[in-house]
């Protein structure tokens, strides 16, 4: 048996005292409550200040030009709302800034036709406007690459094979999660299995980057793919090999233009040349490459604690997107609630016994760095001998996030933390009307919590509804799709779970460390 470390020890004391205290009845102050309801949902600003993210300042790729003039304006809102302590904090080097400033793309034989698309991130641009011819260049294998030696000079290639278009999935649509749903969330109380060891990695399988190394050095001009979506919906993220190299200016520049298009115009240019038919295209690029490697960061503000001021509650959620859009549901919506909470608090004057803090994240899109590098930097971990806690480990309460989409909450994740159960039970009882009454004891992943709960404190992702029309990650998530209403109540629900765990005796209690 290996020795038990002293730090796990001392926090293991501290979980099990929490656990003690949750036994006693936890109280809500309804007072409170009923004046964040009323701020919230008759003087709601939530859409105003979504509408700005999303319309004026766009999509907001980590450590570009775009990303770094929204923190401004975002550290500027913190300070018109009268926060504290607003800060923009850098947390890693993230290689040079990438901003897309062009992008034409247009099908001029057999037929004329506008094709829907974007440039993926840390890639290069064009050479002006360039017009040549496209083939198929589908490699899978180390041994497809002599089929295409020195086939592909000058032309541009469409790299991945058609998109399959099912008509069962565009008739299904989206639903709202249904009674049945949640009362399945609820009862799937046993932890999945852990998952297992993927087999190592076929060694004659060509990377992603291997592919794009061949066609550069065989002369290719641009390569086209379509790597998921639907009809007008296009998916695409960064350069292959852009976390290994670390967003390098010199690997961005001796890659090729790639480009996502969108499935009905690729899948069209295929089966044109499949019948033995020639295509040619028209495509221009643009983009603006750094010239130094910069750090990239989040912005953070407080409303300051009172008796326990030295005592943390966050809330938050992921600044960044992708490029493609201004991604309203991915996550400017939960950036917004985020927002909306804190001034609800503001308004109604409230003096929360521990400090409320608000965290707008960078990084979260490439791999939840920024609240990662946040937790390690102000709490450590007792997991990691060569960061351990620190003194604010202990005086963290919890953290609450949204980045499910923009649809309303109707329940939270327990994230594996049987503890905060009956604490986060009695909090949702002044929104039942609102339909938040699920409690899922299971653990989710994917976005900025997890940073919090993979050190041992207590970080929860709200359940929320699915609702029509968003499409995060796409060319296609702007304001329109959002419900204003589900954004009310959400900022609603998250000032209230501020709050009460700002004011209670007793801190989120937490789970035992694995």
């Amino acid at each position: 048996m290996k020795p038990f470390p002293r730090a796990l020890a001392a926090i293991s004391l501290v979980v099990v005292f929490s656990a003690f205290a949750s036994d006693q009845t936890p109280t809500v102050d309804w007072n409170t409550v009923a004046r964040i309801r009323e701020e919230g949902l008759q003087r709601s600003q939530v859409m105003d200040i979504a509408g700005y993210i999303v319309d004026v300042l766009g999509a907001r790729l980590t450590n570009s030009e775009d990303m770094k003039r929204a923190q401004a304006w975002v550290k500027g809102k913190m300070d018109e709302l009268g926060l504290e302590n607003v800060v923009i904090e850098p947390f890693m080097d993230y290689g040079v800034t990438w901003d897309n400033e062009f992008f034409s793309l247009h099908m001029l034989e057999p037929d004329y036709q506008p094709m829907t698309g974007f440039p993926l991130t840390h890639t290069p641009g064009t050479q002006g406007k360039v017009a040549c011819p496209v083939v198929i260049a589908e490699l899978q294998t180390k041994a497809d690459l002599a089929k295409f030696k020195g086939k592909l000079k000058g032309v541009v290639v469409l790299a991945s094979p058609p998109l399959a278009i099912s008509q069962a999935s565009l008739a299904a649509g989206v639903a709202r999660l249904t009674d049945e749903d949640l009362k399945k969330l609820q009862e799937n109380v046993v932890p999945p299995p852990a998952r297992p060891t993927p087999p190592p990695p076929n060694p004659d399988l060509l990377k992603s980057d291997e592919k794009i190394a061949f066609f550069k050095a065989e002369g290719a001009v641009a390569v086209l793919q379509c790597e998921g979506g639907r009809p007008g919906v296009v998916v695409g993220f960064a350069r292959p090999g852009t976390k290994d190299d670390k967003w390098s200016r010199e690997e961005s520049l001796g890659s090729l233009p790639i480009v996502a298009v969108t499935p009905e115009h690729y899948n069209r240019m295929c089966r044109i040349l499949k019948r033995g038919l020639a295509v040619k295209i028209e495509i221009e690029i643009r983009n603006r490459l750094g010239d130094k490697v910069e750090k990239a960061a989040n912005v953070l503000g407080e409303i300051p604690g009172t008796d326990l001021k030295g005592e943390v509650v966050m809330i938050g959620a992921h600044f960044d997107s992708w490029q493609a859009s201004p991604n309203a549901s991915d996550d400017a919506a939960g950036c917004a609630v985020a927002l909306e909470a804190v001034r609800i608090l503001k308004a109604i004057g409230v003096k929360p016994r521990r400090t409320i803090r608000v965290a707008l994240w960078g990084g979260e899109e490439q791999g939840i760095y920024g609240s990662q590098e946040y937790v390690r930097k102000h709490f450590g971990n007792p997991k990691e001998p060569k960061n351990p806690p620190t003194p604010d480990y202990e005086k963290f309460s919890a953290y609450f996030n949204q980045d499910y989409g923009a649809g309303q909450f109707r329940g939270i994740y327990l994230q594996g933390n049987e503890h905060a159960r009956r604490l986060f039970t009695a909090w949702m009882e002044p929104f039942r009307d609102f339909g938040l009454t699920a409690i899922s004891i299971q653990s989710v992943g994917s976005t900025d919590h997890v940073a919090f709960d993979a050190a041992g404190l207590p970080g929860f992702q709200f359940i929320q509804d699915r609702i029509a029309g968003t499409a995060g990650h796409t060319n296609l998530d702007f304001l329109d799709t959002l419900s204003a209403e589900d954004l009310m109540k959400n900022a609603v629900v998250e000032a209230a779970f501020a709050y009460q765990a700002a004011m209670a005796d007793e801190r989120v209690p937490r789970k035992l460390l694995k």
